[in-house]
């Protein structure tokens, strides 16, 4: 049985628009399908891209969040601000939970699933598993990708394996030269 079904995509969802921002809203939505979601949006409004670059930006306060108490306390105004009673639907030919309304516009969707879906990653993963990149703690270094820890041993701290090599080529290179490494 899968009890959750929107915390793994949802939060990678997040994570790929807030790393890689779509020019429209037809990029978002391209970007919602390649990520699962099937769902039929309400007709598109003229707002609906800056209204959903504010969704991303208010989900990024979450990840930006120093303590997990205050990471859920922003869930949780994040989900009471957007969910609806969970309901059942068969939209895809297949039984599942939405919660949402059904006749909300694409901010509101992305709004509720990714506030839902994050809260589901973070309390079955850990409060720990969402985060900036690594390589961006580092001074000078401009990397400020999200990262969505979905390993099995809960050690993911890169973005991309390209901030992986380079955080690590600059702590080899400090320690070469008899300096402690800025981590």
């Amino acid at each position: 049985m899968q009890l959750n079904p929107y915390g793994e995509y949802a939060v990678l969802l997040a994570a790929s628009l807030a790393n890689d921002w779509p020019g429209s809203r037809d990029e978002i939505v391209e970007r919602t399908h390649e990520f699962g979601m099937t769902a039929v949006y309400a007709p598109a409004e003229r707002n609906d891209h800056a209204a959903t670059r504010a969704a991303i930006d208010d989900w990024l306060a979450v990840v930006d969040a120093g303590e997990p108490a205050e990471r859920a306390a922003l869930l949780n105004l994040q989900m009471a601000r957007v969910t609806a009673y969970p309901r059942l639907t068969d939209h895809d030919g297949a039984w599942h939970l939405h919660y949402r309304d059904s006749d909300q516009r694409l901010p509101q969707v992305l709004r509720a699933v990714i506030a839902v879906g994050t809260a589901l990653h973070v309390t079955t993963r850990g409060m720990d598993r969402l985060r900036r990149c690594a390589a961006g703690e580092v001074p000078g270094d401009g990397c400020r990708n999200v990262v969505v820890d979905v390993t099995r041993n809960g050690r993911q701290r890169y973005c991309s394996v390209r901030c992986a090599n380079r955080d690590g080529v600059r702590r080899h290179r400090a320690r070469a030269a008899g300096r402690r490494p800025a981590l």
